[in-house]
């Protein structure tokens, strides 16, 4: 007889990993295929919407790419030239070098990931380790909008917050492109719409959000901070401040003392326990700030040749100089005066007219209790677009500075933050650069675990990570005079610091999911050849050791000598972590995971669960328990057993015996079952009288207690003038211990100031404007995420190759026709690609699509694939140093303050290509070979049946 049994059919409810949103999804099995992917309905995030990036996760999982087993390198760096071992053959080798470099000097492993999504777990394992050198992608990222929103008011746009799409009545979004948060942003857009609510969109290129705005401002690249602040200067003059807000919860009133040449010129007047002064408004005395009535104007004669005025005194002066008039921004932003007065003008109408109240009683941290929440619903979003600048952490200080004058920051209708956020600095750590029980910082010792977290926020030069002849401790340079407040350290650095052995040379490079020969970095073809450079010496790798961890045959493979393949998200655990990047929302604390929805079909392992294999066998601190046996079987024992502080582990729901405990409790056995059991996720509301002002509302500091966030209330005082700033401004100045080297004295004087400036980008005034006129930006599709779409075959349908889009007044002069090929000249490189025609980007600008162009032989793809035949890249044009100075100095591309990769100031020019028929897009590389093992998968192409690809 046949065998009627139905199909083996079922669905599993894990968390998505086709972008950063980290969306709730339904993954639906028959026979343990997965057959579509959908959205899960009752996720915090989503609540059932999924983009197609998310239903093309079935692609990626099933890619050709796939690493099959563990690989060494039979060939040289860059062929692709591997053998398959065994895992323990891998593992052994692995833990051999790792286990030399720690014995010997931990700071020459650098530890860097990707956007790997566990970047607690990392940093603690590489803090165990002992080495210094740790990071994330954070640095060539968003590492400025990140800082300047803790450092100002206690979170920032993105993952520490969102806009009230439910009561905002306009919405400003600025340099925001497709791929970043793109459910939720679309689906909060729709709600703006369907309410009559107007946005409207500042970015150079007018695509995605910036397309249906309602009112796009093409401001020139880089200018967008002058633009802030000319809208400031604006709300001023119109007196559209909500006084009331700040003086509560600012520290707009603080005296900041005016003692020109002296060491606390520019600080904050204290009394002698240290709280910090403001000018008594009855009486005109300084008196401490808590509790008292702060005049916002007026000087206070220190009686000793000193004097101090209120914050916001410095304010209004400032901003309301006539160089931030509209008329002296409009030239160099692109943006008419009359656009920036009108703005400035619904701005300042929507937030004071059209205020909101929601009734509802709470209870401040002063103690006074309050009828109702009152709003100025007028929401901010940015992120890339304005960070990727040299001068973005204080382009994001003047957009935070915007919000705050007018009320518009945790109420009705403005950006609201997610919990765990706000956190005062105070609560962040400061950054370690010394082995644990030591205090001279640059002291690594061997064996030794590293004294505290890599990662940190500075409060002044003492802060920093640089020895006694201020030689940086760390290989990338981060918290040096570099970049004193790279709060996510400079991942973009680690290759050509470790190339030129600068501070020091390095054992191992260590990286996961970071494809640092392509696309996530800048200067592709040196970078390549550093990586496979050797010592003409010796004849052996300037970089000794390369491991390298993912789940596909990217451009980065080629150049390990040993790979440790990872496994897809839909066969591993994950912990999206309150300790690490939350996905909760304003009215709800969340977190989730990810977890083994089907079993691989190839020899891989979860790249979590090998470290803490790796931890094991090298023995380090927290990995071992007390028996000598390994503390946790696999990353899913960590996520459940491990505690950052007693209660508090990566998972804060079901925790405790009985799993009915949320943020605080013991460890609980059955906890991953019991996030499966509830979609992958979990979720607690936050008490209504808690869900606005949570800087100043005490309902919602005890909330954050009971939940783990904090061991103690931590209210927020907003700062609007940045002290830290001022310190190493001092610094400069020759005042202190710690003052930078010469060739960095008047970067730190000129570019840390305690109030939002502007200056331009570097690269631009580095070069002769003639010979580089025009502005060079990237941007990714929302059908792409970093590299991976290239491999996905549903996506691939949407973007094989790229143009560069071209203003139609250049095409016209230039007479350039859609697919004629240009010469595209920055003052580092020369790469040939073709045009297209575009009508809605800046005048100035020609930009093009990231993360489409691939090398040949990468990724699995056809050795003609569009992709590595037509595709390109920008990258190739921007260097990771600035144009020499002729002081001899190695100066980054980046931001001087955060060290944040400076991507979006590239400035080229265009040269038409004479011979147009035999021309052919340039740079070219040499193939590299498919990695062992790796092969199609023709049942899966046959079940998800695609159209050919468009070329």
């Amino acid at each position: 007889m046949a065998d009627t049994a139905p199909p083996n059919k079922r669905v599993a409810r894990t968390t998505c990993y086709m972008c950063a949103c980290r969306c709730g999804i339904d993954v639906h099995l028959e026979n343990d295929v997965v057959r579509y992917i959908g959205g899960n309905r009752d996720h915090p995030v989503n609540k059932g919407v999924l983009c197609a990036k998310g239903s093309a996760g079935i692609m990626q999982h099933y890619s050709p790419a796939r690493l099959k087993k563990p690989l060494k390198r039979v060939g040289e760096r860059g062929e692709g030239k591997f053998e398959e071992i065994e895992w323990e053959e891998a593992l052994s080798t692995a833990t051999e070098w790792l286990a030399r470099t720690r014995a010997s000097d931990p700071k020459k492993l650098a530890f860097f990931t990707g956007r790997d999504q566990s970047q607690s777990f990392t940093s603690l394992w590489a803090q165990q380790y002992g080495t210094p050198n740790y990071a994330a992608h954070g640095g060539f990222c968003s590492v400025n909008m990140a800082a300047a929103g803790i450092y100002t008011m206690g979170g920032a746009f993105w993952e520490f917050g969102s806009p009230d799409w439910e009561r905002a009545k306009l919405f400003l979004i600025f340099g925001v492109a497709e791929d970043h948060d793109s459910n939720p942003i679309k689906m909060g857009m729709a709600k703006l719409k369907e309410r009559g609510a107007r946005i409207i969109s500042v970015n150079p290129i007018r695509t995605g959000y910036s397309a249906i705005a309602d009112q796009w401002l093409g401001v020139r690249p880089g200018t967008d901070g002058l633009l802030i602040l000319a809208l400031i200067h604006q709300i001023l003059k119109a007196g559209h401040i909500d006084i009331d807000y700040l003086r509560r919860y600012s520290n707009a009133g603080w005296l900041v003392i005016d003692h020109p040449g002296q060491a606390d010129n520019g600080l904050f007047l204290r009394d002698a326990d240290g709280a910090e002064m403001v000018r008594d408004r009855k009486t005109g005395q300084a008196v401490p700030a808590r509790g008292a009535d702060a005049d916002l104007r007026g000087r206070v004669d220190l009686g000793d040749g000193r004097s101090a005025r209120p914050v916001f005194e410095l304010i209004a002066e400032t901003y309301l100089d006539q160089k931030y008039a509209p008329e002296n921004a409009a030239e160099e932003t692109g943006i008419s005066a009359d656009t920036i007065r009108n703005v400035a003008a619904e701005i300042g109408r929507v937030a004071f007219e059209e205020a909101i109240e929601i009734k509802q009683q709470w209870t401040d941290v002063n103690g006074e209790t309050h009828d109702s929440f009152k709003g100025r619903p007028v929401a901010f979003h940015a992120m890339r677009g304005i960070s990727a600048h040299s001068n973005g952490f204080q382009t994001c200080r003047a957009l935070h500075l915007l919000q705050l004058l007018i009320g518009a920051v945790d109420c009705p209708g403005g950006f609201r933050f997610k919990p765990p956020y706000p956190k005062p600095l105070d609560a962040h750590p400061k950054p370690t650069g010394v082995s644990a029980g030591h205090q001279v910082v640059g002291t690594i010792l061997p064996n030794q675990p590293l004294g505290g977290p890599h990662l940190g926020f500075p409060r002044g030069p003492e802060d920093m990570l640089v020895d006694d002849d201020g030689k940086a401790v760390r290989i990338d340079k981060a918290f040096s005079w570099d970049a004193p407040l790279s709060a996510h350290g400079m991942m973009h650095m680690v290759i050509a610091n470790a190339y030129n052995c600068d501070p020091y040379p390095i054992d191992i490079l260590f990286m996961y999911m970071a494809n640092m020969s392509w696309n996530s970095t800048m200067n592709t073809a040196e970078t390549m050849e550093m990586l496979s450079a050797k010592d003409t010496a010796t004849g052996d790798y300037v970089i000794p050791k390369i491991i390298y961890s993912d789940a596909y045959q990217s451009e980065m493979t080629a150049y390990a000598d040993l790979i440790l393949p990872d496994t897809t998200y839909l066969e591993r655990h994950d912990c999206i972590s309150l300790l690490d990047r939350p996905i909760g929302e304003p009215d709800t604390v969340a977190d989730a995971i990810r977890w083994p929805v089907v079993k691989p079909d190839r020899d891989v392992r979860g790249f979590q669960s090998v470290l803490v294999d790796l931890a094991s066998r090298l023995g380090l601190p927290g990995f071992i328990a007390e028996n000598g046996a390994p503390a946790y079987r696999d990353y899913a024992d960590y996520m459940i057993n491990h505690q950052r502080r007693p209660g508090v582990g990566p998972l804060a729901g079901f925790r405790g015996a009985n799993g009915d405990g949320g943020g605080r409790g013991e460890p609980n056995p059955d906890q991953i079952d019991r996030y499966i059991e509830n979609g992958g996720f979990w979720s607690e509301e936050i008490p209504e009288d808690a869900q606005f002002f949570k800087f100043a509302n005490q309902n919602y500091q005890d909330f954050a207690v009971e939940k783990g966030f904090f061991d103690k209330p931590s209210p927020v005082t907003f700062q609007l003038y940045l002290e830290p700033l001022q310190k190493f401004r001092l610094a400069a100045e020759g005042h202190g211990d710690s003052q930078p080297p010469e060739h960095r004295r008047q970067a730190v004087a000129d570019a840390f100031s305690p109030l939002p400036i502007w200056y331009p980008p570097f690269e631009g005034e580095a070069v002769a404007e003639g010979d580089f006129p025009l502005h060079a930006l990237t941007q990714r599709p929302m059908a792409m995420y970093h590299s991976w779409g290239s491999q996905n075959a549903w996506l691939r349908q949407i973007h094989t190759a790229n143009a560069l889009y071209v203003p139609d007044a250049i095409c016209d002069e230039m007479d350039l026709a859609d697919g004629d090929l240009v010469d595209v000249v920055s003052h580092h490189a020369r790469i040939r690609v073709p045009i297209q025609r575009m009508r809605a980007v800046n005048g100035s600008t020609v930009w093009t699509w990231n993360a489409i162009g691939k090398r040949k032989g990468a990724w699995r793809l056809d050795p003609d694939a569009p992709e590595a035949e037509k595709g390109f890249l920008l990258n190739h044009l921007i260097r990771e140093l600035l144009p020499d100075d002729g002081s001899g100095q190695r100066v980054a591309n980046s931001d001087p303050i955060t060290g944040q990769a400076a991507w979006f100031d590239l400035r080229i020019r265009l040269e038409k290509v004479d011979d147009q028929e035999n021309a052919r897009t340039e740079p070219r590389f040499d193939a590299q070979d498919a990695a062992p093992g790796s092969k199609e998968t023709p049942d899966m192409q046959a079940h998800h049946p695609t159209r050919p690809v468009r070329t």
